[in-house]
């Protein structure tokens, strides 16, 4: 997969924060070599998170987003500067921008601890240096700091050599599905093709578990629901995984004989992204919900919702099924994640596929701090359809949980 090609929750998500007018666009433009953001002398030209895929050397592929600034006025500024914060919780590199004919202000102040309170990888820049005769007085020289010049491009490669310099020490490369295989097993995925299915195309977890069993010489047979029977009784050997999609997963764990290991994307993906312990004991709690209690429902993207749409239509008539008891629902979609979820006795997240680790493990964290329990679709459906065991067994020496 080339840089380009990188979906955008496996990029570094660099957010570059400070006032109006510091120059934060002027900063992204000189690192990127290009015209990304528009500059303006009117303050706050910059007035929504504006998120941009790129490839960016030394660091590759990343996302950049240009925030408002933290000055913003009025009631719509307040809006403005809480988009802003909100991106931290997607950043994995954060950058604040500051001018430096004037230094740190209150406002900077505020958000460098809320990016330190978070332990997100940081750097101060002090831009506009070609206004200044000397390094601003107030610099903390303990702080990861830079003086730049977006104009005249004064440290902008040494600013870039930092900010790749704040990525994480590469780790062993995690895998989807890759470390379970040997090369040449036989895995097959079963993909529905029905009204919900994108036109001419996969979704993003069955391309990236394809090409993950691909990189481990395993040999994927792609098939639909409805020739998975076939295809099993043809195979001269035994599969060594089945991977369905969610929707199908009552019918494909009938068809499999129990020999054969079954688990799902969903299942695959909250491993993937270390949140598996945390759905499956939260998929439990279906059990435990009463008259009246309310579960929200979320997506990590927004699409067009099909008339029997997976997360506003099925879930919850599956849930009502399992539980029969009457349960309300709330539904969330994009960037949208409540900061209270008081009012919720158990929340459904989607796979989290177009989410980067950060935003995923950040929405996972606000429901523990608020004891409200958290698992996916795919989970929720394989509890519901008396099948989890099996679907974790892939992943626990063969052992249930």
């Amino acid at each position: 997969m080339s840089l380009n090609q990188t979906p955008a929750a496996e990029r570094i998500h660099i957010g570059i924060f400070g006032k109006r007018n510091a120059g934060k666009s002027s900063v992204i433009n000189a690192i990127t070599g290009q015209n990304l953001a528009i500059v303006s002398d009117v303050k706050g030209t910059t007035t929504d998170p504006v998120l941009k895929s790129m490839e960016l050397l030394p660091l590759g592929p990343i996302v950049l987003i240009d925030t408002p600034g933290l000055d913003d006025v009025g009631e719509l500024g307040a809006l403005r500067i809480q988009k802003a914060y909100q991106m931290l919780n997607k950043t994995d590199i954060a950058v604040l921008v500051v001018d430096g004919s004037v230094g740190m202000t209150d406002e900077d102040q505020q958000i460098l601890s809320r990016i330190k309170q978070k332990n997100i990888p940081y750097i101060i820049v002090y831009n506009k240096s070609d206004l200044l005769s000397a390094t601003p007085l107030n610099i903390q020289q303990e702080q990861p700091v830079i003086a730049v010049s977006a104009k005249n491009g004064y440290q902008i490669e040494e600013l870039k050599e930092k900010i790749a310099g704040l990525l994480p020490k590469e780790q062993s490369a995690k895998k989807i599905v890759g470390d379970l295989l040997s090369p040449l097993d036989f895995v097959i995925l079963v993909i529905p093709i029905d009204s919900a299915a994108p036109r001419g195309r996969l979704i993003l977890p069955q391309q990236q578990t394809i090409r993950d069993i691909l990189n481990a010489g395993a040999v994927s047979i792609i098939v639909k629901d409805t020739e998975l029977k076939d295809t099993l009784a043809k195979l001269p050997v035994k599969p060594k995984l089945v991977i369905t999609d969610s929707q199908a997963f009552e019918k494909v764990a009938n068809e499999v004989p129990e020999d054969i290991s079954l688990t799902s994307f969903s299942i695959l993906f909250a491993r993937y992204k270390g949140n598996l312990d945390t759905v499956a004991s939260g998929a439990k709690t279906l059990d435990q919900l009463k008259d009246g209690d309310t579960v929200l429902i979320c997506e990590g993207c927004t699409h067009h919702r099909q008339c029997d749409d997976i997360g506003s239509v099925k879930l919850p008539r599956w849930i009502l099924e399992h539980t029969k008891k009457d349960i309300f629902f709330a539904f969330t979609s994009g960037t949208e994640f409540p900061n209270d979820l008081s009012g919720y006795q158990l929340i459904i997240h989607c796979g989290g596929c177009m989410l980067n680790e950060r935003e995923m493990k950040y929405r996972l964290r606000c429901a523990k701090d608020q004891n409200v329990p958290m698992t996916n679709y795919g989970t929720a459906i394989a509890h519901m359809k008396g099948i989890l065991n099996r679907s974790l067994k892939p992943f626990t020496g063969g052992q249930s949980l």
